[in-house]
């Protein structure tokens, strides 16, 4: 694998940010790990983090390197602050930056599949919330969207965010292009990418992502679900949930 970190300047942003790639790799003589990689371009992973993280966490604190290195897929990591991936009233445009802006610059400087079918995203904790936002609001661009620990509720859970609330929404509830249980509701299920939720029962977030699946399940949305075992809202929850997911996504063969 390659690992590279890209910075440049987002219009969307109006100031300079970065991102963190992984990129396959076939390799035979490095010790310790074989890299999987063809002559297609391969499969892409936008891979988002959470409310006190940035574009470097994922690297940091699990071996997501070596996990995509067995699957051949690439793993775009975006820097989102702490505007849980909106356009901030009081802020950065940093939906625009993500949904818009972002997948032109990935494919404008890598060599990166932009087919549905090979296009996923996940996230924890904000980061879970804004892959799901991302996929419900734009189901057309993925083949798969995934939410660990995902602050799915952010309607009723709108006093855990005391301080992102007055720059992100302006001191009001998120409105319904946030409200992920609105989108749910709202959703043509034969229209959405395989979704998949994992939470911790220990989690300060079970009760949200129990509330948003059972909107789904009101809906009729099909949702692979890992939310009946242990675990809190932490790394060692992550760093092995992350690799159930690489396991799980519908990556070419």
């Amino acid at each position: 694998m390659a690992l590279l970190t890209c910075h440049f300047f987002s219009d969307a942003l109006r100031v300079s940010t970065a991102v963190t790639v992984v990129l396959p790799q076939a390799t035979q003589a490095q010790i310790g790990m074989r890299g999987v990689a063809d002559d297609a371009p391969p499969p892409v992973l936008y891979l988002l983090h959470g409310l006190s993280d940035d574009e470097t966490i994922w690297t940091r604190r699990t071996s997501i390197e070596r996990y995509a290195a067995r699957h051949g897929v690439a793993v775009v990591m975006p820097r989102g602050g702490r505007s849980f991936y909106a356009d901030e009233v009081h802020g950065g445009a940093y939906w625009t930056h993500l949904t818009a802006e972002l997948p032109a610059v990935v494919a404008s400087f890598f060599r990166v599949s932009t087919r549905r079918e090979d296009t996923f995203v996940a996230g924890l904790s904000m980061g879970g919330y804004g892959a799901f936002k991302w996929a419900l609001r734009h189901p057309e661009r993925f083949a798969a969207a995934v939410s660990l620990s995902g602050a799915l509720d952010v309607v009723s859970d709108a006093h855990l965010w005391d301080e992102e609330v007055p720059q992100v929404w302006g001191g009001q509830v998120p409105g319904p292009g946030d409200d992920l249980i609105g989108l749910v509701e709202q959703a043509d299920p034969a229209t959405l990418p395989a979704l998949y939720v994992s939470c911790g029962a220990e989690d300060f977030l079970h009760g949200a992502n129990l509330r948003w699946l059972e909107a789904a399940r009101v809906r009729g949305v099909e949702v692979t679900t890992d939310v009946d075992g242990p675990g809190d809202h932490d790394w060692e929850y992550w760093d092995a949930k992350i690799q159930d997911v690489l396991e799980w996504l519908p990556l070419r063969g």
